[in-house]
């Protein structure tokens, strides 16, 4: 899938890390005006469905967001980039080397369980993902962990691995990364639309927008509409995934995904 498509202009629905909520994502794209179609979904307005990456893990129900937003995707109704959660995945399931064992969960387990065909078919659609996309003439950027302007439309592997890890400054004592606070310093044009770092409330700034406000942590699945600007969100059916990090507490606050 490329992602350099600067001719589609929208109107887009770009949704923020899903994480295995399959409910709330339903819940949500039917607020947005979507319907089910054959397994996927589309929009009676010809919308298309943009999906910032991190669509499994920590959620109940991962295989299913999967199945939905390949179907949407292959049915040319979504675009999507894929998130540190979902390489993660796809290297294991690859065995690759550079895979890191990370850590097991839930919901990389349960897709590790299914049939070979399809953890196969899992593989190849995360590993065809651009790492950013570049929408309406370029004023758009949609990545991941964000992406600085100078990446923009650079589509090597290096600038794939940015826009799904993003930029690290350091490590803290204990080993924990340092974030690069990319947004703070930017100042491209393009709006860019992001997630991978949890906020309670979405987060603009200088032209960027951080929609991941912690579904599988009991926040919130939210929708930027692009080019109206509107957010739309749906609550957490419930806490799905319990972590040692503190919770984001207030719209400033930003916890490590």
């Amino acid at each position: 899938m490329s992602g350099d498509r600067p001719e589609l202009s929208g109107p887009f629905d770009i949704v923020g890390d899903v994480h295995g909520c399959h409910l709330e994502l339903e819940s949500l794209l039917s607020r947005l005006g979507w319907r089910s179609e054959s397994g996927g979904a589309e929009h009676a307005e010809g919308r298309t469905a943009v999906f910032v990456g991190d669509l499994v893990d920590r959620g109940p129900a991962s295989v299913e967001v999967l199945r939905l937003v390949m179907a949407m995707v292959e049915a040319g109704t979504a675009l999507a980039v894929p998130g540190n959660h979902d390489v993660r995945l796809s290297e294991r399931l690859l065995r690759s080397p550079r895979g890191a064992p990370g850590r097991t969960t839930r919901g990389l387990e349960e897709v590790e369980a299914q049939p070979p065909l399809f953890r196969a078919r899992v593989a190849r659609f995360v590993g065809a993902l651009p790492g950013h996309l570049r929408l309406d003439g370029g004023r758009l950027i949609v990545a991941h962990a964000g992406l600085r302007e100078s990446l923009h439309g650079d589509f090597s592997e290096a600038s794939r691995r940015v826009a799904v890890f993003g930029e690290h400054t350091g490590a803290e004592p204990g080993g924990r990364l340092i974030r690069r606070d990319w947004a703070a310093e930017y100042r491209g044009s393009a709006r860019v639309v992001h997630g991978h770092t949890r906020v309670r409330e979405p987060r603009w700034r200088n032209r960027t927008i951080d929609i991941d406000t912690g579904c599988a942590k009991g926040g919130r699945l939210t929708a930027l509409r692009y080019p109206e600007l509107e957010l739309v969100s749906v609550p957490a059916g419930r806490l799905h995934a319990n972590s040692a990090e503190a919770p984001a507490t207030s719209p400033g606050d930003v916890v490590a995904a």
